[in-house]
C-alpha cells in the first residue's frame, strides 16, 4: 500500500464533496476511537465525535491525517448526500433463498437487476447509469444522489433482496483506492451519482424496526409496578441519549432489560419491541440503520442474560 496514492484518492472524493474518514490499513474498520474508549479530549472535548462526525472534505486535515499511515479511505454516505447500493457476490459453495433461486441468480447483481425490472419496467437499465466501484471481491458499490427532502436508511439485505445492501445515513463505503488483500477498489464509471430513483426512494424510506403490534401488557402490584418503571426507565435512556452515545445508550438498555429478561420476566419478545420501538426515532435521523439496531439490541440482551436478574414477588 502506498500513503501517498491513497492520501490522492482521499483528496479526490473530498473533490467531489464527499466526506472522507480513515479506516485501519488495509481493513475496513474506521481508525477512530468509539464511544467506549472516548476519553472526552481533542476534538471529543465537547462530546465524543464518531467517524461520521469527523468525517470531512477539509484539504488540509486529509493531507495531515494520510501523511501518517497507509489509511485506507471511508466515506460517509449520509453527510456526503449518497445513497449507496451494495451488490455483493455469493461465496463458491452459497446458494441464494428459495425466493430468489431461479434461472440466472447468481449474486446480489442479479437479485438488483431483478428488482429493477419489477419496479421500473423499460427503465430497469439506468440504474447502472451511475458512478460505479468495484471491490475486491467482485462485488459493485453503486452510488446515487440521495434526496434532500428525506433521510433514507441503511440495509441489509432487507429492503431489496438477498445480497443487495444500501448505505445511507449512519453507514459507510470504503472509498476507490483503498486496498484489501493487496487488491484495490477500482472505479469503473467514474461520472457523477444519478438521483435515486423514485421506487428505490419508495423501498428506503424511514420505518421503525420490527415491534410487536401490542406494548407490554399492563401489570399490577409492586413487582409490576417495578418491572414497568424498569422498563420505562431504559426506554426513556434510548430516547434522550445524546449525540455520540445513541448507539451505546441502546446497548446498555437492552443489557439491563436483558438480566430482567433472563430472570423471568418481561418476555424477550415484549422487550425487543419496546426498545425497537425507542430506537426507531434514531433510525430515523440516521444514528444507526435498521440493522444496526437489531445486532445492538440482540447484543445487549445477550450480556445481559449473562447476568440474571430477579424481582421478589
Amino acid at each position: 500500500m502506498n500513503t501517498a496514492d491513497l492520501r490522492t484518492a482521499a483528496l479526490a472524493a473530498a473533490e467531489r464533496g464527499w466526506r472522507v474518514f480513515p479506516l485501519l490499513p488495509g481493513r475496513k474498520q474506521p481508525a477512530v476511537h468509539g464511544a467506549n474508549s472516548c476519553l472526552g479530549t481533542g476534538p471529543c472535548a465537547t462530546g465524543h465525535k464518531g467517524w461520521e462526525q469527523r468525517a470531512t472534505t477539509d484539504p488540509e486535515r486529509i493531507t495531515r491525517a494520510w501523511s501518517h499511515k497507509p489509511y485506507n479511505i471511508g466515506i460517509a454516505t449520509g453527510p456526503s448526500g449518497l445513497l449507496v447500493v451494495d451488490l455483493d457476490t455469493a461465496q463458491p459453495d452459497e446458494q441464494p433463498p428459495d425466493e430468489w433461486r431461479q434461472a440466472g441468480v447468481r449474486d446480489g447483481h442479479d437479485v438488483y437487476a431483478a428488482a429493477a425490472t419489477n419496479e421500473a419496467g423499460f427503465y430497469a437499465d439506468l440504474v447502472w447509469d451511475t458512478h460505479t466501484v468495484v471491490t475486491p471481491s467482485g462485488g459493485t458499490h453503486l452510488y446515487y444522489a440521495a434526496p434532500t427532502d428525506v433521510r433514507l436508511r441503511s440495509t441489509a439485505g432487507t429492503a431489496l433482496g438477498w445480497k443487495v445492501d444500501t448505505r445511507g445515513p449512519g453507514g459507510y463505503v470504503v472509498a476507490a483506492g483503498s486496498v484489501i488483500d493487496g487488491r484495490r477498489y477500482e472505479t469503473t464509471a467514474d461520472r457523477d451519482p444519478r438521483p435515486l430513483p423514485a421506487w428505490l426512494v419508495e423501498k428506503l424510506k424511514p420505518g421503525l424496526p420490527p415491534a410487536p403490534a401490542q406494548p407490554i401488557a399492563p401489570t399490577t402490584g409492586t413487582h409490576g409496578s417495578y418491572l414497568d418503571a424498569a422498563v420505562r426507565a431504559e426506554v426513556s435512556r434510548v430516547h434522550t441519549a445524546p449525540e455520540g452515545q445513541r448507539n451505546y445508550s441502546l446497548y446498555c438498555a437492552a443489557v439491563a432489560l436483558g438480566q430482567l429478561v433472563a430472570g423471568g420476566a418481561p418476555s424477550e419478545h415484549d422487550v425487543r419491541g419496546e426498545l425497537a420501538r425507542a430506537a426507531g426515532r434514531h433510525v430515523a435521523v440516521g444514528a444507526y440503520s435498521e440493522a444496526q439496531a437489531h445486532k445492538t439490541i440482540t447484543s445487549g440482551l445477550r450480556a445481559g442474560a449473562k447476568r440474571p436478574r430477579q424481582v421478589a414477588a
